[in-house]
């Protein structure tokens, strides 16, 4: 793609990036057979060459935003279907992430959708927080029907259960079981420990009993991921810079082999730390931090399961957006459960997204419907027993409207390698 940024524009490193990424673009089309929302609604402008065209020229004219052009963008799920998809290697996830950036700088939005996005980045990425406002949520629901439908997708969300909070998330030193291998750095999360908190105790007793030495560092937290995709880096640079100092303090002192992260959309964003922090002076640390990460499954093909013992059981895998496009992960998490001794079975849009999305389905309900739909449709053909998924927002979307138990893969690793059978499984 031809583009025409001035000599000026270019010495801004933000401008020079999106830049290069613009012109690796052969306006192919490639990227729209495999777009949720084009798919869905039918718009080139709801596709990746479409919001490309629309980037190009906002960052190029220094266009003020307009209506039309944040509207494409926030339909974006950033699903990064299509980089998976283009054969010219257009990274599409910088330059979505570039103009989200210049459009919160640059648009001011209707008051309602400022107040919803403010508040949303300021729970969500806090656990106690979130876990304070999804009890709240709780004694509205019987009203939610009177409410916009904004709110009251935001209301229904909140799950029939909320678990306490688990001690394993407080910063602390657990040992390997048998020789250590490995020291590793565990990512506790934010939503996911308010949603559930079995996920990070399996994965703990999982890397323990292979092995592992397991830190949860203290300072560590969000990963910044859900306030970044919304465009405010001001505060997901605040939220990234605590991790990476909280894992440098580990790196430095006994030393880490991996941070070992479970929820698939943080670590695509823990392992572009160093992308996010380009001209930063953390970007070196950054940088170590970004290729310290690891998925969990990442992790055990390493070390391997060893014995497994598992009654006969069909799993439908679900592979996260995040994990298969945006860390190229694809195969490991179905290997682990084969190994395991599981029969895997895969629904027949398992590129396409579930709709989560991170703040997606309460930002976009009526698009995130629709995909979840199709999803749980595509499921429910396979009659599986269990579902795996290796991040928690598509659990928490799958799981709202389908009768099968919804389980992180880390949980049935655990349960075959001598730990307890998943609580979701009766």
């Amino acid at each position: 793609m031809q583009t025409n940024f001035t000599k000026s524009q270019l010495k801004e490193p933000k401008i020079a990036r999106s830049n290069a990424v613009l012109r690796n673009c052969v306006h192919c089309g490639f990227c729209t057979a495999t777009c949720p929302t084009y798919q869905i609604l039918g718009d080139e402008l709801d596709s990746p060459r479409g919001r490309i065209y629309l980037i190009k020229d906002m960052l190029e004219n220094q266009r003020k935003p307009d209506e039309k052009v944040v509207k494409h963008v926030d339909r974006c799920l950033s699903c990064l279907a299509c980089m998976t998809t283009c054969p010219s290697g257009v990274n599409y996830m910088h330059l979505v992430d570039h103009a989200r950036e210049y459009i919160e700088d640059n648009y001011k939005r209707p008051i309602f959708d400022r107040i919803m996005r403010a508040t949303l980045a300021q729970i969500l990425p806090y656990d106690k927080r979130f876990r304070f406002a999804m009890r709240s949520a709780r004694l509205v629901k019987p009203f939610a029907s009177l409410m916009p439908s904004k709110i009251r997708n935001m209301v229904e969300f909140a799950p029939k259960n909320i678990p306490v909070p688990s001690l394993n998330d407080r910063p602390q030193v657990f040992p390997a079981e048998g020789e250590r291998i490995k020291r590793v750095a565990l990512m506790t999360g934010c939503a996911q420990k308010a949603l559930d908190t079995d996920i990070n105790d399996a994965t703990i007793r999982l890397l323990r009993r292979h092995g592992c030495e397991v830190v949860v560092a203290a300072g560590a937290g969000c990963c910044g991921a859900l306030t970044h995709h919304m465009g405010k880096s001001k505060l997901s640079h605040i939220s990234a810079a605590k991790n990476i100092r909280a894992w440098m303090t580990e790196l430095n002192g006994d030393g880490l082999d991996a941070i070992v992260i479970n929820t698939s959309g943080c670590g695509t964003t823990v392992k572009d730390y160093g992308n996010m922090f380009a001209g930063d002076p953390l970007v070196e640390d950054a940088k170590k931090v970004g290729a310290l990460a690891k998925d969990i499954t990442e992790i055990m093909i390493e070390l391997g399961l060893g014995e497994t013992s598992i009654p006969e059981i069909r799993v439908a895998y679900h592979a996260a957006c995040s994990l298969q496009h945006g860390q190229q992960i694809k195969t490991h998490p179905k290997t682990l459960l084969k190994n395991a001794g599981f029969t895997i079975i895969e629904p027949k849009d398992s590129h396409l997204c579930c709709g989560s999305a991170g703040t997606y389905n309460l930002m976009q309900p009526e698009i995130s419907k629709k995909l979840k739909e199709r999803k749980v449709q595509t499921l429910e053909e396979l009659k599986p027993d269990v579902i795996s998924a290796g991040n928690i927002g598509c659990m928490m979307q799958i799981g709202s409207s389908i009768g099968v138990p919804v389980v992180h893969t880390a949980e049935l690793l655990d349960w075959a390698t001598g730990g307890p059978k998943p609580a979701k499984i009766s």
